[in-house]
């Protein structure tokens, strides 16, 4: 079973507050999770992450661990803090504390453009493609090629034009087609594209499946699978909580920025009511 624990390292006891028949919960600890995971590879490692957008405290004391060639959802309420989060991964919104780490080396303090160099990729909600390039364009722009392993499965080959058409066919038909004239299928397809043709260690995706019609869902979920048996890590952040627990290894649940619950996806499976108490409405 995961464990909610009930300690911080600065003791601050921190109230994720969902009704008032709820008791006080606590957001993770650095020293707790890295006993957890000290046998482990973290491909991304946050400790304690403190985030402001300008006055507004957004998130508060967050961490979360990614193994390597694992997928780990992060998931919560509309501005529970999900993408505050990955936009403090990726650079975007600076961390005021905490640690954040790739493969043991410390970005929470570098510039986004070193942050992708050194291996972080995004897939950004709303899909936000060049709409006046073209499918092409949209991916040799984005092409970066990195040495060593793409994941845990020790593949070697890089991203690249031939390899996402071979994964996204629709994408090699219509290559030359502006990238704005795609259906928004299409889009997240050339999105999920464009995000792994920069050959990333850890892929962001930022809510994948939003406004997509159910049979394109699918094949986006199929499409996540596939590179979880290629050994890519994912953080995937999902309001589709279906999909999200038939791909995760481990979920992470937020709640007004703060950890709610953390723990092995296995333990969701066995008793989702331990994961969908923090996601309902009020």
């Amino acid at each position: 079973m995961a464990r909610v624990p009930r300690w911080s390292p600065i003791r601050v006891r921190v109230r994720c507050t969902l009704g008032t028949d709820m008791n006080p919960t606590v957001s993770p600890t650095a020293g707790l999770t890295a006993g957890l995971n000290a046998s482990k590879t973290l491909a991304l490692d946050l400790q304690g992450v403190h985030a402001h957008y300008g006055d507004s405290h957004v998130l508060h004391d967050v961490s979360f661990s990614l193994e390597e060639g694992k997928v780990l959802a992060l998931l919560g309420r509309n501005g529970a803090g999900k993408t505050t989060s990955i936009s403090t991964i990726i650079g975007f919104v600076k961390a005021a504390e905490g640690s954040i780490t790739l493969f043991g080396e410390h970005i929470e303090s570098l510039a986004t453009e070193r942050i992708s160099a050194l291996g972080i990729g995004l897939v950004p909600q709303g899909r936000r493609v060049f709409a006046n390039l073209s499918v092409g364009e949209n991916l040799t722009v984005a092409a970066r090629l990195r040495s060593g392993r793409s994941g845990s499965s020790g593949r070697t080959d890089p991203w690249n034009l031939a390899r996402v058409f071979d994964l996204f066919p629709r994408l090699k038909e219509r290559h030359k087609q502006a990238a704005g004239s795609l259906s928004g299928g299409e889009q997240q397809m050339l999105a999920i594209a464009r995000g792994l043709m920069g050959n990333p260690k850890v892929l962001l995706m930022d809510e994948p499946s939003e406004g997509l019609a159910p049979l394109i869902v699918v094949e986006v979920g199929e499409t996540i699978a596939k590179l979880k048996s290629e050994g890519q890590s994912i953080v995937l952040v999902e309001q589709n909580f279906n999909l999200a627990l038939r791909l995760a290894d481990h979920i992470t649940v937020l709640n007004t920025g703060r950890v709610c619950y953390d723990g092995p996806a296995d333990a969701v499976r066995a008793d989702p009511e331990q994961v969908t108490r923090f996601l309902g409405v009020f």
